[in-house]
This record gives structure tokens, C-alpha cells and sequence, in this order.
């Protein structure tokens, strides 16, 4: 009865140790790392959690150039269409240029014609001068005549009239030739130059040829910098476009930065200098390395149309921010557009 007892809990055993499942080895280093990484993880952002800010209250910003003619007229080309790229120096569309051709030809004309007024006066001048020599000559004889008169009528040999005469004669001619005098100078005045060595008229109408010439030119417009154009749907060959007015913009030229708005509690640490990561929305996954270039002076209020008035009864304190500036320090893997939404994390600890 006893070996038979011993052989039935020998199965027994056996049994429990078939039934019973043998533990995996790798679950006790899994219960074991999961607590470490969370450890780790948590950790890094203790230590790491001071020496970085971030915003995403950030934009793409890039110069945009207003081009508007120097001139008026009918557009009667357009080289550029929307969203193309332009080099600076490119010709972007014309203006009709026959009112301004005619403009120069006729200041051409007035050249010419203040040329010639010129030396119109040039010839009575000399003419004047002449004229000089003639009076000249003329007081000399009759100077001579009154010294003949007047020993005449000292000797007794002529009559008092003559005497008379001869001096009237010759008082006449010292005034025609001070007068002659006096006109030559005058001419000679009209001659002047002016300074820069020629005469005032032929330089004003030289000056406005320069001006016609300039308006002509100026009827084909080109850009500015190179670019992105932008609104030139408003470019239609018959439209007019006017002076000084907007006709077409130039976006970019390759000069993008990064406007980050931070709060001013974030401000403390960061300094211009210190490198940041830009992750634009519109590429994601493709951060971008870039610094800070510029603290900007103001917040956003202060430069608003209608700042708040902080003296108020009802005033309320809002935090606010201050734009930061970074310029990228990599080219982007595509064109960026000026406006579009990013997010930047700013290396306070560097």
C-alpha cells in the first residue's frame, strides 16, 4: 500500500511540474527597462526642459517690393506673368512710349533752338564792340576839330558858333561811344556763363532733354532685385498705369528670415547669437538650422494701428510678446513663401 502510495504522488509531482508553464526570460529586463526609460526620458526633460523656448506663433518673412512706374501711360506689353521668377534687370512690361519720344524731339528742338538764340547774342556782342571802335574814332576827330576851333578863336581867325560847335561835336561823340560802351558790356553780360562753364539757357534746355530722355527710358520697367512677381493680373496691355502708383510686386529675391513672436516671460535667456531649430508647417519633418539676428524694440501693441491705452480704468494685463528675429543658416530643400506658419525652438543654454 505504501509503494503504491509512493508511485501515485510521484505522478503527481510530475504532473505539476508539466502543468506548470516556465517563466520567459526576457519579461523581467522588459518590467525592468520600461521603468528606466520613463526614468531616462523624464530626466532629460528636467535637465534639458530650462534650456530651450519655443513658439509657434512664428512666420516666413521676406521683402516684397512694390514696383510702380515713374512715369504714366497705356501698358502696351507685359513680359511676366504670376508666380514668375525675374532676375533683377528683367523687363517686367511697357509703357507706350510715343508721347515721350515726341517729348524728347522737341527738347531736342529747344537745344538747338536756345543753341542759336546764343549765338545770335554772341554776334551783337561783337557787334557792339565794334561799334566801340567806330565811336572811338569818332571822338578822336573831333577832339582834334575843338583843338583846331579853339586856336582859331584864340588867333581870332574863327567865330564863336564854330567854337560852339566843335566842342557840342565832340561832347556828342564821348556819349555815343560811352553809350556804345555800356551796350557791349550788357551783351557781354547776357553771355555769362554759368557754373559749369556754359550758358544758363542752353544748359536748361539741355537739362530738360536730359528729363525727356530719362521719361522714356523710364517707360520700360524692369525689376528692381530679383524675385517672385506677384498681382500681375493688374498688368493688361490698354490699362493705364499711373506714376508713383503700385502696378506689380517682387516677392523674396532668395533674403527669407523667420519671425518668431515670443512672450515676454520667454525673453530672459535668449540673447542675439544663440541658435535655433525652424520647422516650417508647410514642409514638416525637415527642420531648419537658423540664429538670432535682431530682439525687436517694441511689442506688436506698440506698433498697431491702435495701441491699448494701458491708463484705462478697464485696463487688463495681457502678456505680451516681442518679435524675434533669426535668419536661416541652410537653404532651404524648397522655395519658401513669404507668410507661411512655423515653429522655432531658440538654444538658450548655448
Amino acid at each position: 500500500m505504501n509503494d503504491m502510495s509512493r508511485v501515485a504522488g510521484a505522478q503527481d509531482d510530475s504532473a505539476d511540474a508539466v502543468a506548470a508553464p516556465r517563466r520567459p526570460r526576457w519579461r523581467t529586463p522588459l518590467m525592468l527597462a520600461v521603468p528606466l526609460l520613463l526614468a531616462g526620458t523624464g530626466g532629460y526633460f528636467w535637465l534639458s526642459g530650462g534650456t530651450t523656448v519655443s513658439t509657434d506663433n512664428a512666420q516666413v518673412g521676406a521683402h516684397v517690393i512694390s514696383v510702380a512706374p515713374e512715369v504714366s501711360g497705356r501698358i502696351v506689353d507685359v513680359r511676366v506673368a504670376e508666380n514668375q521668377r525675374v532676375k533683377a534687370g528683367d523687363l517686367l512690361f511697357r509703357i507706350d512710349p510715343e508721347p515721350y519720344r515726341i517729348a524728347l524731339l522737341e527738347a531736342d528742338a529747344a537745344v538747338g533752338n536756345a543753341r542759336l538764340v546764343i549765338s545770335q547774342m554772341e554776334s551783337g556782342y561783337t557787334a557792339k564792340v565794334a561799334d566801340i571802335g567806330v565811336r572811338a574814332s569818332d571822338v578822336a576827330l573831333a577832339r582834334e576839330n575843338f583843338r583846331r576851333q579853339n586856336e582859331l578863336l584864340a588867333r581870332g581867325f574863327t567865330t564863336r558858333a564854330s567854337y560852339d560847335a566843335a566842342q557840342a561835336a565832340l561832347a556828342s561823340a564821348e556819349a555815343q561811344r560811352r553809350s556804345a560802351a555800356a551796350e557791349a558790356q550788357s551783351a557781354q553780360a547776357m553771355l555769362g556763363a554759368s557754373a559749369q562753364g556754359g550758358h544758363p539757357q542752353v544748359e536748361a534746355a539741355l537739362a530738360r532733354r536730359e528729363k525727356a530722355a530719362l521719361d522714356l527710358r523710364r517707360t520700360e520697367i524692369r525689376a528692381p532685385v530679383s524675385g517672385i512677381v506677384s498681382q500681375a493680373d493688374k498688368l493688361q496691355p490698354g490699362a493705364m498705369a499711373m506714376q508713383m502708383l503700385s502696378a506689380v510686386s517682387l516677392v523674396g529675391g532668395g533674403d527669407y528670415w523667420i519671425e518668431a513672436n515670443f512672450k515676454e516671460t520667454q525673453l530672459a535667456k535668449i540673447r542675439v547669437g544663440q541658435p535655433a531649430e525652424v520647422e516650417i508647417d508647410a514642409v514638416p519633418g525637415k527642420p531648419l538650422k537658423a540664429h538670432v539676428i535682431g530682439i525687436g524694440a517694441g511689442t506688436g501693441s506698440e506698433f498697431s494701428l491702435l495701441p491699448a491705452q494701458n491708463a484705462s480704468g478697464n485696463w487688463v494685463k495681457v502678456t505680451q510678446r516681442v518679435p524675434v528675429r533669426l535668419k536661416l543658416d541652410q537653404a532651404p530643400a524648397r522655395p519658401l513663401v513669404s507668410g507661411w506658419s512655423a515653429h522655432v525652438t531658440v538654444d538658450v543654454g548655448s
